[in-house]
């Protein structure tokens, strides 16, 4: 099978010759899935005409898999029931205001719809009503993409009445038809384009990219449901980078706060890129998982506004993880992301930028930081390790020290060294029985405690800790008696630890 995205030889071993003009069908051969089958033919064996159609002949033909298969047919939804349940499938009557019924064929769902046409959309998203068509080519007519307006039928091949194998060929997303009346319709079909083009590298066509500009406007009719989706999708894309430095523009109408980054050049020896296609190189450099990604899409956009140059015209950014975290909050405020979620995006990028020594003393204070949450430390390496392969050749060794701390890591979980209050061998209750009176100073001499142990200071171990705890609260009590109250460094130390081990939720709520 070729590589996923590319269209090459195998397709012509299927059966299609690589140049096909649009136009009836053409002989290729794609295994369906089972279920898929046997719907056709039990459509065609009651006298209807059905295809497989979508994502899922687009992705077979590119060699991708693809689980969801959906038929098009020209029998009304009522016979296309009448015949599944006829044959013992179950039905669940979805979408039938638009022709779609739903059928399980051996537990698994089909979509089949009735041939149709899409009237008015009045909201940039939904069709307010939609007329039923006699033909297959003017079902495919309402679709988005010419590579997703292809049909398939094992008997006879693939139907392409819009160039849609051409264009996967030439790897390039065009709109079926007007490109504006296309996004008018539904705007969400603009980020769709974008998200295409990260996860296929595809190039999209100019008049294609001029309707999705003139509509880019409407994506803010658009559910914060699906937009987040679309986005996600795009930064999960193995071409991302390219299709943010190509999209930006449409972009910014969901995301404006990369408007400044565009060509803002950084004057620094530490970068040989401007802020966004730095940006877009470190999503790219990142692993695909959705916690990392957005933290690096964030992680320097607070740059534009923290900028300065010195006397000798060298750029530096100063404070902007701070402003970074800023815009970040208030563009995935916009979002349909849970709040636990941005919360941990957040602390990465607040932290994105700290220096952190690869000796166990230096990790465990950074986990301490963290909240303890490993895999919160894990995701800030990942981000490290992103952030230095975009940066100048200079700064390559940064990579090889995220996993100096990765390798760091692995050895204080193997030794099951105390980072957090969690992992003290004493508790609250411990030191309370050692004489601490119940309270916020509970709290302050644990913070003490784990401060000592993580700086090798003081074993972890329940008697050496409690000793600690009943010194620390005569230093106390001698300090409080000889100032007649409570002193400096004792509220000090209880702020400490009302704050000690909210690593993860310290940004969220701020």
């Amino acid at each position: 099978m070729e590589e996923p995205g590319q269209l090459g030889d195998g397709l012509a071993e299927r059966g299609q010759a690589r140049s096909a003009a649009p136009g009836g069908p053409c002989p290729v051969t794609i295994p369906l899935p089972p279920q898929a089958a046997f719907a056709l033919a039990a459509l065609e064996e009651a006298g209807f005409e059905a295809w497989c159609v979508g994502g899922f002949v687009r992705d077979a033909l590119l060699g991708r898999a693809c689980a969801d298969v959906d038929v098009a047919t020209d029998a009304p939804w009522q016979e296309v029931q009448r015949v599944f349940e006829a044959a013992g499938c179950r039905t669940h009557e979805t979408g039938t205001a638009h022709g779609t019924l739903t059928v399980v064929v051996e537990q698994e769902a089909l979509e089949i719809t009735t041939y149709r046409d899409d009237g008015v959309y009045a909201d940039a998203r939904h069709p307010e009503a939609v007329s039923f068509v006699r033909t297959i080519e003017e079902d495919l007519a309402r679709r988005d993409f010419t590579m997703n307006a292809l049909a398939y039928h094992p008997k006879r091949g693939i139907l392409d009445p819009y160039g849609g194998v051409a264009d996967l060929e030439a790897r390039t997303i065009r709109a079926v038809g007007d490109p504006a009346r296309r996004f008018s319709e539904d705007a969400l079909r603009i980020l769709r384009a974008c998200r295409f083009a990260s996860q296929l590298g595809f190039s999209i066509e100019p008049a294609t990219y001029a309707g999705m500009m003139a509509n880019k406007g409407q994506l803010l009719r658009i559910s914060a449901e699906r937009v987040t989706h679309e986005l996600e999708c795009l930064l999960l894309g193995a071409h991302v980078h390219d299709a943010l430095m190509g999209t930006v523009d449409v972009l910014a109408a969901v995301l404006p706060e990369l408007v400044a980054c565009k060509g803002f050049e950084q004057r620094t020896p530490y970068h040989v890129y401007d802020v966004l296609e730095h940006t877009a190189f470190v999503v790219q450099n990142t692993p695909p998982s959705p916690l990392v990604r957005w933290a690096a899409l964030f992680h320097d956009m607070g740059k534009p506004a923290a900028f300065f140059q010195d006397a000798d015209g060298t750029g530096h950014f100063y404070g902007h993880a701070k402003i970074s975290v800023e815009l970040a909050r208030a563009a995935m405020g916009r979002l349909a992301l849970s709040p636990a979620f941005v919360g941990r995006v957040l602390t990465l990028v607040k932290h994105h930028d700290d220096v952190i020594e690869p000796t166990p003393k230096a990790v465990k204070r950074a986990l301490a930081r963290l909240g303890g949450d490993v895999g919160l430390f894990r995701a800030l390496c990942d981000l490290k390790r992103g952030d230095a392969l975009a940066q100048a050749p200079r700064c390559a060794g940064r990579v090889e020290l995220a996993d100096e701390l990765e390798e760091v890591l692995g050895g204080i979980l193997e030794a099951n060294e105390a980072f957090t209050l969690r992992k003290l061998a004493v508790d609250g209750r411990d030191v309370m029985a050692a004489g601490v009176r119940q309270g916020p100073a509970v709290g302050a001499v644990l913070a003490a405690a784990l401060d000592a142990v993580i700086d090798e200071r003081m074993p972890n171990e329940r008697a050496a800790l409690l000793a600690f705890a009943a010194a620390w609260l005569a230093e106390q009590d001698g300090r409080d008696a000889a100032e007649g109250t409570k002193g400096p460094e004792r509220a000090a130390d209880e702020k400490r630890a009302a704050g000690a081990g909210s690593g993860a939720g310290d940004v969220a709520g701020a």
